[in-house]
Order: C-alpha cells, then sequence, then structure tokens
C-alpha cells in the first residue's frame, strides 16, 4: 500500500539480535542461582525443573537488561564513536530504535510467562502469600532491567546501578534461589549472596571504569565517575577483597570438609587481574578483564557449590 512503511515492521536478522543480547554477560547472571541451587542441594532439597526454569528466568531478566541497556544508551547517545568496547546494535543502526522496542517487549513477556511458570511450580496455586511475594519480586526485576538506562530517571545515570547489581544478582539470585527450593532461609546464606553479588558489582564497575571518559561527556554518573580513577580502584580492591572474605565466613560458620574451600582456586585469576586493574593506566585494557571477572565469578559459583556437596 501507499505511504505504508513496511521495513519499520520488519524484525532485525538474527545475528545482531544475538549480538545485542551479549551472550558474554550470560553466564555471571546464573552465577547466583547456582550458588543457591548448591546450597540447597547440600541440605537435601532440589527439584530439577525449579533449577531449570530458575536459569531461563534468570538468562531472561539479563538478556531484557541488556537489550534495554542497548536502547537507553543508545537513545541518549551515551554509546558513541568514544566509547570502548563493541559497537552496540542500536547505536551502529544495526537494529533501529523502534525494532528494539519490539525485541524489549517481547522479551519481557517471554520472561514473565517462564518466571509464573518457576513460580507454579516451587509453590503450586495453594501458597499464595509465597506466590505473590515472588511474583512481584519478578515484576521489580523486570522494571530494574528496563530502568537501569530507559527513560529519564534511569537509577544508572546516578549512580545506583552498583545496588541494584548487588540486590538483584547476588542477594535475590542466591537467597531467592534457595527459597524455591526450601520455603525457608538462614541468616547466613545471605554471606556467599554478599559474595556473587560483590563479585557481579565488580563487572558493573569495571565496565563503567572503562567507559568513563565517554560517560563524563555523555553525563551518566554512574560510581567510577562519582569516585574518579584512583578512588574507582580503591572500590573494586574493596569489592574483591569483601568477596572474598564473606565466602569464608560461610565455611566458618558450615564447616565439615576442607573441600569447602575449593572456591579458592577461582580467586587466582581474580587477584592477578586486580593487580592489573590497580596499575592500569589505559582504560582501553580494562575491556578483556571484564571477561575474566565475569567468568571467574561464574567458576567461583560452581567451585563454592561443589565444595558445600563434596
Amino acid at each position: 500500500m501507499k505511504g505504508l512503511n513496511i521495513d519499520r515492521y520488519d524484525m532485525p536478522d538474527l545475528k545482531s539480535i544475538i549480538e545485542a543480547a551479549r551472550l558474554r554477560t550470560l553466564p555471571l547472571s546464573i552465577s547466583g542461582i547456582i550458588v543457591g541451587s548448591f546450597l540447597a542441594k547440600a541440605d537435601g532439597f532440589f527439584n530439577g525443573l525449579i533449577f531449570v526454569l530458575a536459569i531461563l528466568t534468570t538468562l531472561g531478566f539479563q538478556i531484557l537488561s541488556n537489550f534495554a541497556n542497548d536502547y537507553g544508551d543508545g537513545v541518549k547517545g551515551t554509546d558513541n564513536a568514544e566509547r570502548i568496547g563493541p559497537k552496540r546494535a542500536v547505536q551502529s543502526g544495526a537494529i533501529s530504535k523502534e525494532q528494539m522496542k519490539r525485541i524489549i517487549i517481547v522479551t519481557i513477556i517471554l520472561t514473565l510467562i517462564v518466571a509464573l511458570a518457576l513460580i507454579y511450580t516451587a509453590f503450586g496455586a495453594e501458597n499464595r502469600i509465597f506466590f505473590m511475594l515472588f511474583f512481584f519480586l519478578g515484576i521489580a526485576s523486570i522494571i530494574a532491567a528496563v530502568k537501569y538506562t530507559v527513560g529519564n530517571n534511569a537509577y544508572g545515570y546516578s549512580g545506583f546501578g552498583d545496588l541494584f547489581v548487588f540486590l538483584f544478582f547476588g542477594l535475590l539470585s542466591v537467597v531467592g534461589s534457595y527459597f524455591l527450593y526450601t520455603h525457608f532461609l538462614d541468616w547466613t546464606l545471605f554471606l556467599p549472596a554478599f559474595s556473587v553479588g560483590l563479585l557481579s558489582v565488580g563487572v558493573l564497575h569495571l565496565n563503567n571504569m572503562r567507559d568513563m571518559n565517554s560517560d563524563i561527556n555523555a553525563g551518566k554518573n554512574t560510581m567510577a565517575v562519582k569516585l574518579g580513577v584512583e578512588k574507582s580502584k580503591k572500590y573494586y580492591y574493596y569489592l574483591i577483597g569483601f568477596s572474598m572474605t564473606f565466602a569464608f565466613f560461610y565455611v566458618n560458620f558450615h564447616f565439615h570438609s576442607l573441600w569447602q574451600f575449593l572456591f579458592i582456586i577461582s580467586y587466582i585469576p581474580i587477584i592477578k587481574q586486580l593487580i592489573r586493574v590497580l596499575k592500569n593506566k589505559d582504560p582501553k585494557l580494562l575491556d578483556p578483564e571484564l571477561k575474566i571477572l565475569a567468568l571467574s565469578t561464574f567458576l567461583f559459583s560452581i567451585l563454592f557449590g561443589l565444595g558445600q556437596i563434596i
């Protein structure tokens, strides 16, 4: 039909969508679920279907966050030629703003469906209080994923990204997943949750240290921008240091085998890259450190969990 812009309703190619999903961020996102699931298994509680659905739900939240971040930073002009790292889909034009909006909506719907299946599997229809609690937590997770960079009051532009990552990918991920299996909590669960949360914040902070100059020009006041280069390094040092400390505390409260210290292996590459970060003078060189910390956090979740059940 004349005047109808067919291209506007086309979806981008699959390769562009996959690249916008940022697959390299996904192992980090499920680290908390792995820790919570191992801890539940160690206490005699495990359900394979809950595990699979929890992993899929968390992947959905992370992919949604990545799409929304691509859209939000693209619209605001934060992703530009000055930015270090891979080009983003909206920035490069591989995916238009309207197309990304539709992708975000579809991702929200699919993630919400999987989240509802997870909650129903864990609590059934009879446990309405827990069902509604986790339903609202799911909605909160979706809002947090989108509002990081989207909108006039995007919290990622005010330095609150670190707090939300700590809460959702640390506390909620570990403690919440454990509760899905067991329907009860122990206060010591928060110790490994703190570890995963701090390591996850470390990845975000490294990303923001890398992008500090372009973020300053774009008016994105991340924690790295607020602290400056030297204080950002100290902040990163404390994130790593306390993450290890809390893991040791948990083992101290639940010690039964030297295998529980298996997680120390994951800190070998973390400490090596920490030294490089502290000595760093060129933000571009921080880009590969992101992958190292993200994969090391994933390794930590597996080794820490294995140590509890061996």
